[in-house]
């Protein structure tokens, strides 16, 4: 059987007083109607990355309203959920790659493998999520009513690696993305649906923390927590633009001379091959210079639990940057935005979708307008304390974990 990641149960009522009552009532509505479906999500990693923080959240949220709703994970060391999907995976956001004919009998090869594990398993809706599980619809003709959410912007892919994996997308009932700029252009529109990803504002990463405590986090790390901090929390990946937010930072530092930058990418996806590589040579371009840090192994960290680190590092920065070129919808923008963090983001995917500039944050097209708002807010704390609390609300109304449950127990009811 494939590997069944364990979760507690959830109870909706805990978030009574964060969400609306409409969105409360509507929710216990629908899973009333729903009483007893059993659901069962399929993704490639059990932690590190964005979908694995949504479900550890979304499906204690489904059991706690009496929907059997169980995850599973790709077994660990799985060339299938390695460097094939992750190059899968950024070509269909767009990058050259020519899929050649041995890595699509590697990715059947490994589906059919999966597809044994799966044919003993009932369910009454399957979601499989993104490109690295989605061939098994094809190998599994009982697996419907089925919904593929695929969490990349595939408006511009690589044409060979789409025309591999889209076949494979017109087989499910519903395919899910995260905005409508993602969606590709020869998927039928009857089988496309739309809604953001959220976070959950009770989990140990978003949960209240003083600033005071936040700090002391911080100074035990080697951060000077009297100097102006700003930081980006993502994986070493091109698509997030190290080189860039290190050259925004070069470029304000020249006007704020102690402006210190984190750049937290922890190694914790495990089907992300790249993430070392791109690292070092992140670390060779910042040799030797002073009031930059950089994260990504969690040794270093000694007992520190990564989502306190993260909690603490959002809460004590000045200003969060998330400057990606190419963008899913990046929770580390959203998880900023509750706190009340001035966020300074790229013109990218759910990045836009999330900030309204000059209201809730600032987008930014390059590293030298980014230095510019840098300056801007770290001289200027009343604008940043404005845009910040704008944001909290933003994330309220649209982007909290309750909201992500009611769409899809609205989808569940329309495929049952």
């Amino acid at each position: 059987m494939l590997p069944q990641v364990r979760t507690k149960i959830k109870e909706l009522r805990n978030y009574k007083g964060i969400i609306k009552d409409s969105l409360f009532s509507e929710i216990t509505e629908l899973a009333r109607e729903l009483k007893g479906l059993k659901v069962i999500m399929i993704n490639a990693t059990p932690k590190g990355g964005g979908v694995a923080e949504i479900l550890n959240s979304l499906i204690p949220l489904m059991r706690g309203l009496n929907i059997d709703a169980r995850w599973h994970v790709i077994p660990a060391g799985q060339i299938f959920s390695g460097l094939l999907t992750k190059e899968i995976h950024n070509a269909l956001q767009g990058e050259k790659y020519n899929l050649p004919q041995s890595s699509r009998k590697l990715y059947l090869k490994h589906t059919e493998k999966l597809a044994k594990l799966l044919r003993d398993i009932k369910a009454d809706i399957w979601v499989l999520h993104d490109p690295q599980p989605a061939g098994l619809v094809s190998c599994l003709p009982n697996l419907h009513p089925s919904i593929s959410h695929i969490h990349i912007d595939t408006s511009r892919p690589n044409e060979s690696a789409w025309n591999f994996i889209e076949p494979f997308l017109l087989q499910y009932d519903k395919i899910v993305f995260s905005l409508k700029d993602f969606v590709a252009r020869s998927l039928p529109s009857r089988k496309v649906v739309v809604f953001p990803p959220a976070i959950d504002p009770l989990t140990k990463k978003n949960k209240a923390l003083v600033l005071s405590k936040a700090k002391r986090i911080l100074a035990k790390l080697g951060i000077d927590t009297k100097k102006p901090l700003i930081s980006q929390i993502s994986r070493f990946d091109p698509w997030k633009d190290p080189l860039g937010v290190i050259k925004a930072w070069r470029l304000a530092k020249k006007k704020i001379p102690d402006l210190q930058l984190v750049y937290a990418g922890i190694f914790l996806a495990l089907d992300d091959p790249d993430a070392i590589k791109i690292f070092k040579k992140v670390e060779k371009v910042v040799k030797n210079e002073k009031d930059i840090f950089l994260f990504a192994d969690p040794k270093y960290l000694g007992n520190l639990e990564i989502d306190a680190f993260v909690n603490a590092l959002q809460v004590g920065s000045d200003i969060i940057l998330q400057k990606s070129i190419r963008e899913g919808f990046g929770l580390t923008v959203t998880e900023a935005m509750w706190k009340e963090k001035p966020v300074i983001g790229g013109k990218a995917g759910g990045i836009k979708l999330q900030i309204e500039s000059g209201k809730s944050g600032f987008l930014v097209p390059s590293p030298e307008e980014a230095s510019e708002r840098i300056v801007q807010l770290i001289e200027n704390p009343t604008l940043a304390n404005k845009l910040g609390k704008a944001a909290k609300e933003r994330v309220r109304e649209k982007f909290l974990i309750p909201r992500l449950l009611r769409d899809y127990l609205r989808l569940f009811q329309q495929l049952t």
